[in-house]
């Protein structure tokens, strides 16, 4: 690998390792959880912190720079489809009092880049701070891997006994998926937690990012009347995208 891509890919992991969770970190902290020494490092610290990717506070501890803010600013600038879509989720988590999620998919990962609990009155469900979903044990992962075409992803981990882990059963999955316009998961991530899933059309029905709600399995008995919210809340924002649903399914 060219030394330049190295360090970018090595800037990258130290970054990523930033999240709701874990907003702060010390030097020996990264070394050992990235098992580098520490002068390496420490070099990439300088590096991210003089560029403004980290920032310094006290007691040697780094955090994200204010620099990452202005580059997500951008990102959800050049995204038409993300503030009405945003804004579409905040409002399905105060009307169901569920965890509401916006999903897309990145070459063979799918990523939850934005979610809200706004409301929410049951208890915590599984991979509320993830950004990187198991693509095929999940809602938003199943949904947009069927519209896009995609196989079963290899290798698939098994998290349950519920955890979809054969080419027969994708098949038939996505089969039903792509035909009904929504996805489901019942105890596939996690026993306990479901989720319903239904895509974000664009102008031509292009599939934008998936729209969800995750929930405890208790809840759902109530999946038939949250996919109406859901698909409900989607042709809405499509509307505004320039999407005109043509048949039953919404595919246009």
């Amino acid at each position: 690998m060219p030394r330049t891509h190295a360090t970018v890919e090595a800037a990258v992991r130290v970054l990523e390792l930033f999240d709701a969770d874990r907003t702060e970190w010390t030097l020996s902290e990264l070394a050992r959880h990235l098992n580098q020494p520490t002068s390496t490092v420490h070099e990439q610290l300088l590096t991210l912190t003089a560029s403004g990717l980290l920032v310094k506070v006290g007691r040697g501890r780094y955090r994200l720079g204010w620099r990452l803010l202005k580059l997500s600013s951008a990102l959800y600038g050049s995204l038409p489809w993300y503030a009405p879509a945003h804004d579409t989720m905040e409002r399905l988590a105060r009307g169901t009092h569920l965890l509401a999620f916006l999903c897309v998919l990145h070459g063979d990962q799918v990523l939850c880049v934005a979610r809200s609990v706004q409301g929410r009155d049951g208890p915590p469900v599984a991979g509320e701070l993830d950004f990187e979903l198991p693509a095929h044990a999940t809602a938003s992962g199943k949904l947009l891997l069927a519209l896009a075409g995609r196989p079963l992803p290899q290798p698939s981990q098994t998290f349950t006994d519920f955890t979809l882990g054969t080419f027969a059963t994708w098949d038939a999955e996505t089969r039903s998926i792509r035909k009904q316009n929504h996805a489901l998961s019942r105890d596939e991530w996690a026993l306990g937690t479901s989720g319903l899933a239904v895509p974000l059309r664009g102008e031509g029905g292009a599939v934008l990012a998936a729209l969800g709600l995750s929930l405890p399995t208790a809840r759902m008995h109530t999946a038939e009347t949250l996919l109406r919210t859901l698909k409900n809340a989607a042709a809405e924002v499509g509307w505004t995208l320039g999407h005109r649903e043509t048949g039953a399914g919404g595919q246009g």
